[in-house]
């Protein structure tokens, strides 16, 4: 089929899906825009900031997107181009963009609440503590996987002359790798994400300090972005995945402590740049090749493969998918920090809803990229690879060059070198932003288990020190394929416990729920049977006994979350309370 058909039909999916069913859900919750959010009731200056809608859609949509959104799908089509699509298409409409902006309404009117914090006033203190214990886990892993695949992706060489390059080519460093000249392409991100993330902090303060108009501040951060691309070309950086990861490790320990302001929030909005920028090319591109005649060559289902390499199509694909289709992550991001910078509820459609949307475009766009101009057989010699780890950004990366090659005529190699850039910048945001949750949370857990923590226990360098230590050590013992499936599932099932616990939220409201209810009861089960066949098919006989544990813990912890919710659905006296009113 041509790729035309496959990207305008979603198109006009995500389109109607928020005119109607975002603008459905939004009158039912009871969207005010009149009301006073967290950030303009609070507004300490570091957490609670109002924030001009722009710069708050980019941190936001920068977040939640990471890598997800391109990993997920590059590793999902694996299974065909056919259910990969459709489940991004549906699963976005009626799944992740419901989740993301009931969690981000729902914090908002608890004065910018985790949704564990949501999971108590819902569930008691029981549930909250379940939920934060699952929560903590999912962001370890999260963080693990994604550092993983960062050290991979920053170290990234692909053969000159796969990339259409002679061997005395200026445009990038080579190097040789067993008598073949490599090209340095992840060096090339290394650079532009040092370089962006060092410039932060002045952005930060014009626009926060400073009031820099709107476009003024676009305009610094394209500059940025390109100047950042042009050292990077000029001093590429080759450091090796371990120290890869020390360093970035290092770094997140302390940027989760700074103000949103001084490198979240400016970081963001520039690394957003360069994503709408790869977005348009790509959509430039699938335009122009569609009307080229194009046609998606990826198998339109490709189960017994998926089997093979991944488990069974249904629940895997479902959990491979997660950012794209549904992610547990967004609650995390809702109300952890867009909640505390919403400047007034009627933004609140446009930054949930549809920055999911927004992200399941880019998702369909891989797919695309991946499904009409990479060989089937070269993405699974670089994805799948019968021996080594494989490298699923750098597959997309290809995908990204071969499209713009072929309908926009740029070269293969700054092409590619483009796609890398989409994922890295947002590989690091992922990991700042998760990291700073995770000390959220286990503030908010000492303060659940004890009655007066001690005081090492509210510091930040203990928390965060935590959650740095636990991501680093559960990378350097597992890579991405191990990670990733257990990371699917528990994104995946977290997703579901958010929608739980938003469902018990707007019941006590007396509100209706059924659009939260559907999806929650779809994904729980989709999940417990992924973690149980990965349990008992995967860790069990390998003696994966770390992986084992933690998936053991996640279906304790999940029948605990799901028996407190039906108790309190079915429970006579359960609308007592509503934030709607207060």
């Amino acid at each position: 089929m041509n790729v035309l058909i496959y990207f305008l039909a979603a198109l006009a999916c995500f389109i109607l899906g928020y005119r109607f069913y975002g603008r459905f859900i939004a009158r039912t919750i009871g969207e005010d825009p009149g009301r006073p959010t967290p950030a303009v009731a609070i507004n300490d200056g570091k957490d609670f900031v109002p924030t001009r809608p722009s710069v708050l859609f980019a941190h936001h949509y920068a977040t939640i997107a990471g890598a997800g959104p391109i990993v997920g799908p590059t590793l999902g089509i694996l299974y065909g181009i056919g259910p990969a699509w459709l489940w991004v298409v549906l699963g976005a409409i009626f799944f992740g963009a419901v989740h993301d902006f009931v969690a981000l309404f729902a914090s908002i009117r608890e004065r910018g609440s985790s949704m564990a914090e949501i999971a108590k006033k819902s569930l008691g203190a029981t549930g909250f503590v379940l939920f934060i214990v699952f929560t903590i886990i999912l962001i370890i892993l999260v963080t693990s996987a994604f550092l993983s695949l960062t050290a991979v992706a920053l170290t990234s060489l692909y053969p000159l002359g796969k990339l259409g390059l002679a061997a005395g080519q200026t445009l990038l460093r080579t190097r040789v790798v067993d008598g073949q000249s490599m090209g340095v392409i992840g060096g090339i991100a290394s650079t532009s994400v040092i370089v962006i993330t060092a410039m932060a902090p002045l952005l930060g303060f014009l626009v926060t300090r400073r009031n820099l108009k709107t476009w003024l501040a676009y305009l610094f951060a394209l500059v940025i972005g390109i100047f950042s691309v042009w050292v990077g070309f000029h001093h590429p950086l080759t450091i090796a995945p371990f120290t890869w990861m020390i360093l970035i490790a290092i770094y997140t320990f302390f940027a989760c402590e700074a103000p949103v302001w001084i490198i979240l929030q400016p970081r963001d909005f520039v690394n957003v740049q360069i994503l709408y920028a790869g977005m348009a090319a790509m959509i430039v591109g699938v335009v122009i090749s569609g009307l080229q005649g194009v046609t998606v060559t990826a198998p339109v289902t490709n189960f017994s493969a998926g089997a093979a390499k991944m488990g069974p199509v249904w629940p895997f694909l479902f959990i491979t998918i997660a950012c794209g289709a549904i992610s547990g992550f967004h609650a995390l991001v809702a109300g952890g920090t867009s909640s505390k910078q919403l400047a007034s509820e009627g933004q609140a459609r446009t930054v949930g809803y549809g920055g999911m949307l927004l992200e399941g475009l880019l998702a369909v766009l891989v797919l695309l990229a991946i499904g009409s101009s990479l060989n089937f057989s070269e993405y699974m010699a670089i994805t799948w690879p019968e021996v080594g780890s494989g490298n699923p950004i750098l597959a997309f990366a290809l995908s990204m060059g071969h499209l713009l090659n072929g309908s926009l005529g740029v070269s293969l190699a700054f092409g590619s070198v483009m796609g890398i850039l989409i994922v890295e910048g947002f590989l690091i945001t992922t990991l700042d932003s998760a990291v700073r949750l995770n000390r959220y949370l286990f503030e908010e857990l000492w303060k659940a288990v004890f009655d007066r923590p001690p005081v090492y226990m509210r510091k930040f360098w203990f928390n965060s020190g935590l959650s740095v230590a636990a991501m680093v050590a559960l990378a350097m013992s597992n890579g991405y394929k191990l990670i990733w499936p257990l990371f699917g599932s528990t994104n995946q099932l977290l997703a579901a416990l958010t929608l739980i616990a938003a469902t018990v939220w707007l019941h006590r409201a007396g509100r209706k729920n059924w659009f939260t209810l559907l999806p929650a009861a779809v994904m729980v089960v989709t999940t417990i049977a992924s973690l149980s066949y990965y349990l008992f098919v995967k860790y069990i006989p390998t003696h994966n006994l770390l992986l084992a544990v933690t998936d053991i813990l996640l279906l304790a912890l999940s029948f605990g979350v799901i028996g407190l919710s039906i108790k309190k659905l079915t429970h006579p006296g359960l609308k007592a309370e509503s934030s709607f009113s207060a």
